[in-house]
């Protein structure tokens, strides 16, 4: 537990974490580079779907990092109840904008997908709603934080919200299995295995890795960023406290 306690420091995440950046930016770029390829210009068309299918290879990424995004915030919202850690709170702050822009990529390539295959660009399916919920959570979550800015109250409201918001995250996981949907069954993340073919399913594993390592790179220079940002507000209000403690006479020009 001792590292774990290390790592929670916020001078030590910084040290870490500028090291750790460029790798994560390089092994980003390149699961993402090949897997892009792979998805375009090797992996075969559905023999129903047609050239559609590659729409998939943005679109499944996106919906994972999506729910993944809310599981980290889920975690450090634990840290905040339970701790009150400040790292855990910029966590969890930073992973929400993150979270929307992968849901909203994940809504827009699925209306596209669905034009072709379904006729309409968007069905009240039980898949479908419940992504659309996640995205309106994160959405929320964000204006909340915005309006009570960095104080202690509304980190723990955050946090609390951001707990009875994960019931959200299995029905999207499970919608297909509970319901009568639109949507296939898993294809991947299945009990008996993958059902999608080889050729199809290294593609879209790698635009996964590349996807989480973009997550990751971004989620971390998020929380660097938050951290600066609170140092500097943090400073900035003890010079203004110290400059209102001066007395009235020392701001006055020496006579």
């Amino acid at each position: 537990m001792n590292w774990l306690t290390s790592l929670a420091n916020p001078a030590v995440f910084l040290r870490l974490t500028r090291a750790v950046l460029p790798w994560l930016g390089g092994v980003s770029s390149i699961l993402l580079g090949a897997g892009l390829y792979l998805a375009f210009f090797v992996a075969p068309p559905d023999y129903q779907q047609g050239e559609t299918v590659r729409i998939m290879y943005i679109h499944v990424p996106a919906a994972w990092l999506a729910m993944f995004a809310y599981a980290v915030m889920t975690s450090a919202s634990l840290g905040v109840l339970v701790w009150r850690h400040p790292l855990a709170d910029a966590a969890q702050k930073t992973a929400a904008p993150l979270g929307a822009a992968f849901a909203f990529i994940c809504l827009v390539t699925g209306s596209l997908w669905g034009k072709p295959m379904w006729g309409t660009y968007w069905v009240w399916d039980a898949r479908l709603t419940s992504m659309l919920v996640l995205f309106l959570l994160y959405l929320g979550l964000i204006a909340l934080r915005q309006t009570m800015e960095d104080s202690p109250r509304g980190a723990r409201i955050a946090a609390i919200m951001t707990l009875v918001g994960f019931v959200d995250i299995p029905i999207i996981k499970y919608s297909v299995d509970w319901w009568n949907t639109l949507h296939q069954p898993a294809s991947v993340l299945r009990a008996g295995g993958p059902t999608i073919a080889a050729a199809m399913l290294w593609p879209l594993l790698i635009m996964a890795l590349g996807a989480t390592t973009l997550f990751l790179l971004l989620h971390l220079t998020a929380i660097r960023n938050e951290i600066l940002r609170r140092r500097v507000a943090r400073l900035t209000a003890q010079a203004v406290a110290a400059d209102e403690r001066a007395p009235a006479d020392a701001l006055e020009p020496a006579r």
